[in-house]
């Protein structure tokens, strides 16, 4: 087939890679990820947000509700770092899952993300307990 002329652009058509085979599944892979990167972000500003909050417009000092607080914010800070160490691997397992047609979907991420987000949520609700003088 090659008679010599080139291609639209003259640029020569390229074999095709495994990659570039699933650039639709690689593209959303990498979409998935940058949701995962922003919810780690989010995560950790509502634990600043949280502990900011607590200590610049509480005026009673309840120590039960600043150790709540406290500890919010540094779980929050503690999840949102884990939850992007483990997407960031996904990412690339999934990149090769892919390519290799070997997809599997990830049970752990979803799993550990949802239980420490219902443990922060938990203790957030003691928080708000002991600063409405419920408890």
């Amino acid at each position: 087939m090659d008679d010599g002329k080139k291609q639209a652009g003259d640029f020569p058509i390229k074999p095709q890679t495994n990659d570039s085979k699933y650039i639709q599944q690689h593209l959303a892979n990498e979409r998935t990820y940058l949701a995962w990167v922003r919810t780690s972000i989010t995560i950790m500003g509502v634990g600043f947000l949280i502990t900011n909050l607590h200590f610049t417009t509480l005026t009673a000092k309840v120590i039960m509700a600043d150790i709540l607080a406290r500890f919010i914010g540094l779980a929050s800070i503690i999840v949102g770092v884990i939850a992007l160490i483990i997407t960031s691997i996904t990412y690339f397992t999934k990149g090769n899952q892919i390519s290799n047609q070997t997809f599997k979907y990830s049970k752990l991420t979803v799993i550990y993300l949802s239980f420490s987000l219902i443990l922060i949520f938990l203790v957030f609700g003691v928080y708000y307990l002991f600063v409405w003088g419920v408890l």
